[in-house]
C-alpha cells in the first residue's frame, strides 16, 4: 500500500448506493482501521479512521458522583443452590 503524501489531494468518484452517497478511497489513500468518523466543517467533509477508547479512557470523561451511597449490610452466603 502506498501512502498519501501530507496534504495530497486527489479527484474521487462519488456514487449513490440506494439513499446512500458513496466515495470512492483510493488505495493510497484507505485509512487503517475498518471505521471512520466523519465530520463536516463549513463546506468540507473530514473522514478520520475511529480509534478504539479503553474503558479507563472513557470513564475518564465522566464526571465524577456528587451522592453519597447508602451501606449494603452483607448477606449470609446460602449454600446447596
Amino acid at each position: 500500500m502506498r501512502r498519501a503524501r501530507v496534504n495530497a489531494k486527489r479527484r474521487v468518484r462519488i456514487f449513490k448506493i440506494g439513499r446512500t452517497q458513496a466515495v470512492e478511497i483510493p488505495s493510497d489513500f484507505e485509512l487503517s482501521s475498518e471505521k471512520a468518523i466523519m465530520r463536516k466543517v463549513d463546506n468540507r467533509l473530514i473522514v478520520e479512521p475511529a480509534s478504539r477508547k479503553s474503558l479507563l479512557a472513557v470513564l475518564a470523561t465522566l464526571d465524577p458522583l456528587e451522592e453519597d451511597f447508602p451501606s449494603i449490610p452483607d448477606l449470609p452466603l446460602k449454600r446447596g443452590i
